[in-house]
């Protein structure tokens, strides 16, 4: 991304992370941004590697003309980022990440597009639950590796279900993010309880015991329920071969960065 309206890491000098307001950000801007221009964001997982999922999207995004937004929840002001931020467990990530949003649009000159957002482990986490508490913004997700899900179930209590949700739920409806495209990534190696995977018995027998496990049965509950509701089936998952759960590794083995884009930008709602 060149031009009067980029920035970069090399450009943005020491800190790259250029974006005022309380969440910093790195960001990419296409040379001509308009009423077009659509919003791809990256969300890094508990490691807090935002430079390398800018780096892994910031090629692609330049090739499609888009603003590329790669947040940083560093761990003190957003230790529960994954669950959007609790009441008493730091700042409300998902209220962080709108302003951030709302700063870049008037900035740029930029018209409310819901964005096209992308998220690793935790940051799949954040992904997937930010989508069901703010439907309205989100227009695809793309998630890779989430340790565990929030289910499509009233039954269960946030974070693992709907019910006593925060407040950012309170206005949800069910079929408003069922109707969201999503794609869930994992690599097949990723069938192992590694120290980072959330274990309790809850989760193990609900969820299942490992993400490949999990993902298949959120999957499965997110497509039950909308096809219980009328609305098509939602939601895949992708297989990566030869990858278990490192971002790095994904990108290098399966693509992921590659795959993920395609699935964000194959939308002929984005020409219209």
């Amino acid at each position: 991304m060149t031009g009067r309206n980029s920035q970069s890491p090399a450009q943005a000098g020491n800190d790259p992370f250029v974006l005022g307001g309380d969440l910093p950000c790195l960001l990419g801007v296409p040379r001509e941004p308009n009423a077009a221009t659509r919003i791809a964001v990256a969300v890094h997982g508990i490691s807090r590697n935002a430079r390398e999922h800018f780096g892994a999207f910031a090629p692609l995004a330049e090739l499609k003309e888009w603003v590329l937004l790669a947040p940083l929840f560093d761990a003190e002001s957003f230790p529960d980022y994954q669950r959007l931020g609790r009441p008493g467990k730091g700042r409300r990530a998902d209220l962080s990440l709108i302003e951030a949003l709302s700063l870049l649009r008037l900035r740029f000159g930029l018209p409310e597009h819901p964005i096209y957002l992308f998220g690793h482990s935790g940051g799949a986490q954040f992904a997937h639950r930010f989508a069901m508490a703010h439907p309205a913004r989100v227009a695809r997700y793309a998630i890779s590796a989430p340790g565990w899900y929030t289910f499509p179930d009233e039954s269960l209590d946030y974070p693992y279900g709907l019910a006593r949700a925060p407040e950012s739920f309170a206005t949800l409806r069910t079929d408003d993010f069922l109707k969201i495209p999503g794609v869930v990534f994992v690599g097949c190696g990723d069938n192992r309880n590694g120290r980072t995977l959330r274990r309790n018995p809850m989760v193990d027998a609900n969820q299942g015991e490992h993400r490949l496990e999990r993902a298949a049965r959120w999957i499965g509950a997110m497509n039950a329920k909308a096809r219980a509701m009328g609305l098509a089936e939602p939601v895949t998952l992708q297989r990566l071969e030869d990858a278990a759960h490192s971002f790095s590794g994904l990108v290098r083995r399966g693509r992921l960065h590659e795959r993920a884009w395609r699935f964000l930008t194959d939308s002929k709602e984005i020409e219209a």
